[in-house]
């Protein structure tokens, strides 16, 4: 830290309990009370140099008394600031620093020590040392501005405040890899103008490491939040980019606000932090970061958003800075985790476990702007296969960290179905190529609410499209019993779309390979026998995929015995209830389309199994036509 040494006697004063005494072998004649402390003096180093001196000891003369005591009640800085004044005014050695100066400059100014009253007097002497050493250093800027958070009404009236604002934002809009002289870490090496190390003031020709552009921010995160709000202001008004501002307030949050450090504390940090500021204070400050951080996406990441929302929450703060909070996460809820929205719910009710009216409220701010952007565009769901454009890309995540949170809340007791239902439903469809997650969901919640009515248990199972399950929901589902059976036999027989659909492509996709077999043993034929190897792949691909077929065949067969069995049950149920109507389950049941997956479709169980052992033998001759073909 820079000084600057003042005066050349030396030391004339000695403490005794309250009160300093002047050991110059003259007997005192003035007494200066400031705060607590007595200062014995003489009157003619103080009126020679102060202006509000010289009129009060004039004033105290007048009445005759021997004993002239002064008071003063409201010197800047204290008994401790005066005592360097005194010891100005007797010449006596002292040293400005950046941690005094201002104190001293606001003294200096009150007690009128200005050239009228002497050369070199301290406003002059304090002015100098501010203008040409404090403000030129940014660690001694930082150390002069933490003292003006005292006398801050003082500082400001003199300008210091702005000034040493002035100075930190100039400096810390500038790249310190482009300075000639460094602005260095405390206690690293120096540098010479032409950007080597120096060592005992000789050029290393060694380059030091280039500075991120994050390297004051510990340094400001000193500072009082009054002081860090106006040189955060000032920063943006000089043009410092958003990211930058914002990775400064984040560090800012995280060393004041304990509850976002909740999961990475040490014993270490909370000892180098110090007691944590109360709840107002934290309260407080969490509500003006709300106002200091820029309203746009990805300035800072989500987990600390959700971090500054369970904050607000835990401390009681504003509704505009809940809702400010959770629209800005809505902003970037494709970045979030499963981990990020699982907020306990801090409510007097505890109606349920974790917070899912915030979580609602976020998602409806997501797909807004969604819609806004451009986003949201149609899509179709095609053969499996979600077809659209990239731009669906961070809908469709959000989809899936809907149907992983929904999984998560379902097994809550608490949990509604209307609210579940609700949640579930904002997801537009076309944001979730597959229902696997959301059937996951609905089989938890299912699981964790048996008293449910088979009607409340047929709406939530509409919230699924049977058609964009995969073939292993599709065979879970159908061995549900706590889905509803109209559920089931939509399940099968989209199942059966599948598999047909599937087989179909195997018997393409092997007729193609069969054709390039045979091109390309047609081809090698007369070629060297290092390249056999692209005959050989492809023999064996296509017995894969022929093996991949008869898997299938036989998925199909116990599919149809099983469609078989609810056939004859459900026909069972209509003789009882006097019939049962094909258009019981929401669409025309056709013993064609529910139980064949092969050409010649069956009409009963006897027909079925002729069907199928006549396919086996076609496949046996084909499999042995492709063996002698190999």
């Amino acid at each position: 830290m820079a000084c600057m040494k003042l005066g050349s006697k030396t030391d004339a004063f000695q403490r005794q309990g309250q009160a300093w005494f002047c050991t110059t072998g003259l007997p005192s004649d003035i007494v200066v009370e400031v705060e607590e402390m007595s200062f014995h003096l003489h009157k003619f180093p103080l009126l020679s140099r102060s202006g509000v001196m010289e009129r009060l000891i004039a004033e105290a003369s007048k009445d005759g008394d021997p004993n002239c005591v002064i008071n003063l009640p409201d010197i800047p800085g204290g008994a401790k600031t005066f005592e360097l004044v005194a010891k100005f005014c007797y010449g006596v050695k002292l040293e400005l620093t950046a941690s005094n100066v201002v104190y001293l400059r606001c003294a200096a100014e009150d007690l009128e020590m200005t050239e009228d009253y002497g050369e070199g007097n301290l406003v002059n002497q304090t002015e100098l040392f501010l203008n040409q050493v404090v403000l030129r250093n940014w660690k001694d800027s930082i150390r002069a501005l933490q003292t003006c958070d005292d006398i801050l009404p003082r500082a400001d009236e003199l300008h210091i405040t702005k000034r040493c604002i002035e100075t930190l934002a100039i400096k810390a809009s500038t790249d310190p890899n482009l300075f000639g002289w460094p602005v260095m870490e405390p206690g690293g090496p120096m540098q010479s103008p032409g950007g080597t190390l120096l060592w005992n003031g000789i050029s290393t020709g060694a380059r030091p490491r280039n500075t991120s552009l994050d390297w004051w921010y510990d340094d400001v995160a000193t500072l009082s939040l009054p002081l860090y709000k106006r040189l955060i202001s000032t920063m943006e008004s000089r043009g410092i980019k958003q990211e930058i501002i914002a990775g400064s307030l984040t560090y800012y949050a995280k060393k004041y606000l304990p509850g976002l450090n909740r999961r990475h504390a040490s014993g270490e940090a909370s000892a180098r932090m110090g007691a944590p500021p109360s709840e107002e204070d934290q309260k407080l400050l969490l509500e003006e970061i709300d106002k200091l951080l820029p309203m746009q996406k990805g300035l800072v990441s989500t987990k600390f958003l959700f971090g500054l929302l369970r904050t607000a929450m835990i401390l009681r703060a504003s509704p505009t800075c809940i809702s400010n909070l959770e629209r800005r996460i809505g902003l970037q809820l494709d970045q979030a985790s499963l981990e990020d929205l699982l907020m306990p719910n801090f409510s007097y009710s505890m109606e349920t476990l974790y917070n899912v009216d915030c979580v609602q409220r976020i998602l409806e701010h997501f797909l807004a702007n969604d819609q806004v952007t451009g986003g949201a565009s149609p899509c179709s769901v095609d053969d499996g296969q979600l077809m659209g454009s990239p731009c669906l890309t961070p809908i469709t995540m959000v989809a899936k960290l809907i149907d992983g949170y929904l999984a998560e809340v379902a097994p809550d007791i608490n949990l509604k179905l209307p609210k579940f239902q609700t949640l579930a439903a904002a997801v537009p469809d076309y944001a979730r190529p597959l229902d696997d997650g959301l059937y996951r969901a609905i089989d938890i919640y299912l699981k964790s609410h048996p008293w449910l009515a088979e009607s409340e248990r047929e709406q939530l199972c509409r919230l699924m499209d049977c058609q964009k399950l995969s073939l292993e929901a599709c065979t879970h589902a159908a061995q549900n019993e706590r889905l509803p059976l109209r559920i089931i036999v939509q399940v099968l027989f989209f199942e059966q779309l599948q598999l047909r659909t599937s087989i179909a492509g195997c018997f393409l996709v092997s007729e193609n390979l069969d054709g390039g077999s045979r091109q390309l043993r047609s081809g090698l034929a007369g070629g060297p026998s290092a390249e056999g190897g692209g005959w050989t792949t492809a023999v064996r691909e296509n017995q894969v995929l022929k093996v991949g077929m008869d898997h299938m065949r036989m998925r199909v067969s116990e599919l149809e015995k099983e469609c078989t069995n609810m056939r004859q049950e459900i026909e069972k149920l209509g003789r009882v209830k006097g019939g049962l109507s094909k258009w019981r389950f929401g669409f025309k049941v056709k013993s064609h389309q529910m139980c064949s997956a092969q050409e010649g479709s069956v009409s009963n169980q006897s027909s079925s199994k002729n069907k199928v052992e006549k396919g086996k033998e076609k496949h046996g001759k084909h499999k042995k036509t492709s063996t002698v073909d190999g």
